[in-house]
């Protein structure tokens, strides 16, 4: 450390001496601290961060002189490997391996589907189709015979990732080089590539269920496609034991359930999944089943109905026309992701059969819209001035979905 010093006093310091570095304190602005770092026949500047640990970008180091290490090695290759960095994207071995091969035709396929049909889930399965004995490098792509796999697109979910030796991608099978965070790792199915290399893999990622830790809190999409169903078992299962003993119960879903038994609802299907028990011997209160159902939607990072189609949805609420209203809700619907689609459409189903006992349960779609609005579709931005606004319009769709329910999905 050097003091305050300038540019060009660092520069001076630094001559001739390739991989030297000094770290000066800013004339401009006090109490900020500069890396001036030698490479290339030159004196590079870089701000210096301090958290716990230094950083310049977004790799956080214990030493400044491991940050230093792994710059140089970084700038070295950058450099002297410019044009193979720039080619190493143009021609991956992702689409030449398994996992990409056998998933190619389906996704085209539902595209193809997605335009021309309505956004009812199906299943498609691979007969006959062999598996072979794939590397480590694709060990994600194992697509045993006859596995059924629901068609519902899904992002990889990449995080930054330091690899412990050796490294390779596994879209472009080139070496990941760095001391730390030398790529990024899909956290959902164990995928490692470049951080460059990320932009360019596809909506394919198939969920390893060793990797997803519990069943609420955990994104719909993720969830769907680690157990491999068309909707969170969560849903399936709550709604099998509410219509089987709950539908006449007086003010379900409005009458609240102890909430230490929800907890533990929400607590078995965390540790037991769909083999959690939720019978009547063990909860003989329906509410704490339907409770716990509405924790589970409350619980979602992505809300059923999605942020990016909530405003939508809001804006069809406010038309006055019932025909034009119906027909708005209706392309908002298509909009949304396969498996929230999906789970929507159940839940309507079974929520139009609630109202089907009214007399017994006193839960009409308005009652049920008041329930069901602020828990299916959340405002993005957590403005409690935008949520107040917006309550009736929210119970307004759910209402819509409900009595339409037959026509819209």
């Amino acid at each position: 450390f050097h003091g305050i010093i300038s540019r060009e006093q660092a520069d001076e310091i630094l001559a001739g001496v390739e991989g030297a570095y000094i770290l000066r304190e800013s004339q401009r602005q006090p109490g900020c601290y500069t890396l001036a770092l030698r490479f290339g026949n030159q004196t590079l500047n870089y701000r210096l961060f301090y958290d716990g640990k230094h950083f310049v970008g977004e790799k956080r180091f214990e030493s400044i002189h491991d940050l230093v290490t792994d710059g140089l090695i970084t700038l070295y290759i950058e450099t002297k490997a410019s044009e193979y960095i720039s080619k190493m994207t143009t021609n991956p071995i992702y689409e030449h391996i398994g996992y990409a091969t056998l998933l190619r035709e389906k996704v085209s396929r539902r595209l193809s589907r997605t335009k021309n049909e309505s956004r009812k889930a199906s299943v498609t399965s691979e007969e006959n189709t062999p598996v072979e004995k794939i590397s480590s490098l694709v060990r994600r792509a194992a697509l045993t015979q006859n596995d059924n796999h629901f068609n519902y697109e899904k992002a990889h979910n990449f995080k930054v990732h330091t690899f412990r030796g050796p490294h390779w991608c596994e879209y472009c099978a080139n070496f990941m080089w760095g001391l730390i965070a030398q790529g990024v790792r899909c956290s959902d199915c164990g995928l490692n590539v470049h951080k460059q290399c990320s932009k360019y893999v596809p909506n394919d990622c198939q969920p390893d269920l060793k990797r997803i830790k519990r069943v609420y809190c955990c994104d719909l999409t993720t969830l769907v496609k680690a157990h491999n169903t068309p909707r969170p078992m969560v849903v399936d299962s709550c709604i099998r034991e509410i219509e089987a003993r709950g539908l006449k119960s007086e003010g379900l879903y409005r009458v609240s359930g102890f909430t230490e038994h929800i907890e533990d609802v929400k607590m078995a299907f965390d540790r037991d999944g769909d083999k959690a028990d939720i019978s009547a011997n063990m909860y003989p209160d329906i509410n704490i089943i339907a409770g716990a159902l509405k924790l589970y939607f409350r619980d979602l990072p992505i809300p059923v109905i999605t942020y990016d189609t909530y405003s939508k949805f809001i804006d069809a609420a406010k038309i006055s026309n019932p025909d034009e209203r119906l027909e708005a809700v209706h392309e908002v619907l298509m909009l949304l992701p396969a498996a929230h689609y999906e789970t929507l459409r159940y839940l309507m189903i079974h929520l139009k059969k609630v109202t089907l006992h009214e007399k017994e349960n006193f839960m009409n779609a308005e009652n049920l819209g008041i329930v069901f609005g602020p828990t299916l579709m959340r405002p993005p931005e957590d403005s409690t001035l935008a949520t107040l606004n917006d309550m009736r319009y929210q119970k307004l769709i759910v209402q819509i979905l409900i009595e339409n329910e037959d026509v819209l999905f």
